[in-house]
């Protein structure tokens, strides 16, 4: 009988194998490729709404002026707008705009094709199955750390 596995060793392996899932996504190209500070604004934006640029620095963990920066180039390039904070005029309020969400969009679309592709040509229906069932399990692992 084999012996049931010790959490330590179900993390290290987790951590292993998610390590280069992710790795391996971040590789994906999508039209209009994003710089990794700026797929980090524009998620943000996405799903914490609409944020001052120093809230967005802070919540990135950045500085404010490399926030600045980063918020420049997405606003060049017509991925976000900007317009004066309600609440103090002489701030700005940073928003994701249609092109911004079509973006992202292209981006997850693409990494969600080189998934299936993967699964399509390399697992069994078996082993489709017992992914799809830790699908779940690995969302509650995410959420608990």
């Amino acid at each position: 009988m084999s012996q049931d596995p010790d959490a330590n060793d179900v993390a290290v392996a987790l951590r292993v194998s998610i390590g280069l899932l992710t790795r391996r996504l971040r590789q994906v190209q999508a039209e209009g490729e994003l710089t990794l500070p700026e797929t980090s604004a524009l998620v943000r934006l996405d799903r914490g709404g609409p944020a001052t640029p120093s809230a967005l620095a802070r919540l990135e963990q950045i500085s404010p002026q490399s926030m600045g920066a980063t918020l420049g180039a997405l606003e060049a390039r017509g991925l976000i707008g900007r317009r004066p904070d309600p609440g103090d005029g002489r701030r700005a309020v940073m928003s994701l705009t249609g092109a911004g969400l079509q973006t992202l969009r292209n981006r997850r679309n693409a990494r969600v094709e080189q998934l299936s592709r993967a699964l399509s040509a390399g697992f069994t229906p078996s082993e489709l199955e017992q992914l799809m069932a830790a699908a779940p399990l690995l969302e509650r692992l995410a959420q608990s750390i």
